[in-house]
Order: C-alpha cells, then structure tokens, then sequence
C-alpha cells in the first residue's frame, strides 16, 4: 500500500457484541476502583472550533490523554488495572480467601503480591502503566520490548521498578518470547491482545479504557456523528466502540479505525471477515500501532460495530502532531505524540482526497471525536518531530 490514506468500508450488523463481549459490569467495576486512585481525574476534551472550521464540519473533540496519572497514555486505564486484578484473583487462589481489589490496593496481601510476578511485551505505553501499577502494588514486573523501541521509553519503565528485555525482533516476536518465557517460570501475563485460552486480562485491560468513554460522554452535550479509533492489536477501538454503543445506543456514533499502512492487520482483517494477521517488514513512526495481529476478543466487536477502516502513511503524522501543537487562532495548544494523531492525520488527509471524504460520510453537520491517545512519551523524538518543519 503506497496511498497516503486508503479507505475500505466495514459491514457492522451491530449486533450484542457491543454487550456480551465487554459488559456493562465490568466497565462499571474498572471505573469504580480506577477512579478511586490517588491522582485520578479526568483528562481535557477540547473542542478544536478553528480547526472545525478549516475542515468544513460542524465540531472537532479532541480527548488529550497526554496527562493521564502523569503516564503520558490512556494505556495507563488498561495494564496497572489489569495488573490489580490478576493479582486479586492469584492471591485468592493462592490463600483459598475472598480477596478484594481494595485489599490488593492497599497492601493488606503485600507478602503473597511480592512473590507474583507479572510480564507483558510492549511497545511503550502499555508496560509503562503494568510497571507503574506493579510499583503501586508491590509486584515484580518483567516488560519485554522489540528492537525499535525508543530507549527514551524504555528507560521509563526502568525508572518505574520493572526489569526490562529487549529483543532483535519486532513487536510480535517479542509477544511470543513474553508468553514462553511466562509459562516457563510460573509468571502472568498481563497482555492487551487475546488469543485462545486467554481472554481475562485482556478483558480487564479494555474495561479499563472505559473510564475515558465515561469522562467524554459525561463532557459532551450532544453525541458526536464520528469517533476515529487507533487500531494497533484493536483494544482501545473495541474498547471506545462497545462503551459509546452501551451509553448512546441508536445514536452511537459512526466507528472509524485508522491505522498505519506499515501494520494494517484490521483493515486486512476487515477485507478477509476475520482475524488476519499481516507481517511487520518496516517500524512505523507510530509505536504504539505497530502490531501485525489483531486481538479476537477487540476484533469481534469492531466487526459488529465498525464502519470504516483507514490506513494512513506515516509522512501524514508529523504534519497532524505540528498542527495540534501550532493551531489556529482560538484552539488550544496540544501536545500530542506520534500514536496520538492517527485520527486527526486520517481527516486531514480524507479532506484532500473527495471520494474518501464522501464515503466517510463527513460533512458540514459532522461532529468528529478524535481519541488523542497519547501525549509526549519521548522527548527526544517529539522535540525532533516539531524541529523538521
């Protein structure tokens, strides 16, 4: 794929998986114990009224994650509450006790957390919220990160307790090394992906990331027409999707999942109508998405609820991250990371193409929300992102 920004349309039947695949308890579960740490407040919803304009649509939401406990990403919703539960259900089982997240939270099982250790692969943002919600509850934390992982980012997770292994491989390579090494030593696995046979800690991840589909219903007084959703392995999207279904029903807004075209397992997936996964020959510029196998469990929902799904190149990135950063007259400054912009660099480049436009179904009456993601996770990419203009 050589397009600057290709579309491909869904077939959403918009069915329960919206319900049954994440319910409604567990997004009330996560929010009621997430909202109760210490540091915990809603992150900004800008409304980007110039940037609106520019674009011919009615309104721009931005909702800038970038402050989210002073982690830089959403992720920090996903893998430090993962981490809570995988060690209030392993502590239970290991004491033959009811065991609370409170309790974990607290430090009232700290001997047994001590003795748990807990392991993912990642490519910045999801390890640095399982080592900083490892830290918090006392647990030995293993990240295992791929070759093209910034040094910035991994330093950050060191800098948080956890023990850090990086690969020759790319970020499926490392997945793999994490689940063999893990069965092998009696660790956990605290994953943002699915697969057979593994679906609680996923599962705990994406009911995490409602808190944030929460703070934004709760900010907007009227639903917006279209979300763009970053895709990576599809649990932020599946995630986003299913909530704002739960909460707006009928007035849902129309599901839009962007992708780089360097890892475009859900546009792949979504021309196959099935999970496919797509070989990773190249590093995009935006870490965060670089996956080339989608989740099941996030892929079951997009199927039901997804409308549309995009791939951009990577040169559309620096352009969207300098516009946030240098806006027009009356927006607010926003600094956002590579990962973050995917929605906003899919809109801007939609705009110059016509017929991409047109089947996005973007018009003067659309109301467009736009996850921002991620804010500044490495300094030294961000600050040479911002000199190339």
């Amino acid at each position: 794929m050589t397009n600057v920004i290709l579309h491909r349309s869904g077939k959403p039947s918009f069915g329960p998986a919206a319900e049954t695949v994440l319910t409604r308890d567990a997004y009330s579960v996560a929010s009621e114990e997430i909202i109760r740490w210490q540091g915990y407040q809603p992150t900004p919803l800008h409304s980007l009224p110039a940037l609106a304009n520019d674009l011919g649509l009615e309104a721009v939401y931005y909702k800038d994650e970038g402050p989210r406990f002073g982690l830089g990403s959403f992720k920090a919703l996903g893998g430090a509450y993962a981490a809570l539960r995988v060690l209030q259900r392993e502590v239970a089982r290991r004491t033959g006790k009811d065991v609370s997240l409170v309790d974990i939270r607290e430090g009232r099982w700290s001997e047994e957390v001590a003795h748990i250790t807990l392991a993912s692969a990642t490519d910045g943002n999801h390890g640095r919220s399982l080592a900083w919600g490892c830290q918090r509850f006392g647990a030995p934390c293993r990240i295992y990160i791929h070759a093209e992982v910034s040094e910035g980012r991994a330093q950050s997770m060191r800098e948080l307790g956890a023990e850090v292994i990086r690969i020759e491989g790319d970020y499926d390579e490392s997945v793999e090394l994490c689940r063999k090494e893990a069965d092998e030593n009696g660790w956990f696995v605290v994953s943002d992906t699915s697969w057979p046979g593994y679906t609680d800690p996923p599962n705990d991840v994406m009911s995490g990331y409602g808190v944030m589909v929460n703070e934004i219903v709760e900010a907007l007084k009227d639903p917006p027409t279209h979300v763009f959703l970053q895709g990576g392995v599809g649990g932020l999207a599946g995630s986003v999707a299913a909530r704002l279904r739960q909460h707006y029903g009928s007035e849902t807004p129309r599901v839009c999942v962007v992708e780089p075209n360097l890892a475009a397992c859900l546009y792949e997936s979504a021309g196959q109508g099935k999970p496919t996964s797509v070989d990773l020959h190249e590093e995009t510029v935006m870490a965060g998405l670089s996956c080339g196998v989608p989740s099941p469990m996030a892929w079951e929902i997009l199927w039901s609820e997804a409308s549309d799904f995009v791939v951009i190149d990577d040169a559309l990135v620096a352009p969207a991250m300098r516009r946030l950063a240098r806006p027009a007259s009356g927006d607010p400054v926003i600094e956002a990371g590579e990962s973050g912009v995917a929605g906003l660099a899919a809109i801007l480049a939609a705009r110059d193409e016509v017929d991409v436009w047109q089947r996005l179904g973007l018009n003067a009456r659309s109301r467009v929300l736009l996850i921002g993601s991620e804010g500044v996770t490495d300094e030294e990419i961000y600050t040479k992102i911002m000199a190339g203009a």
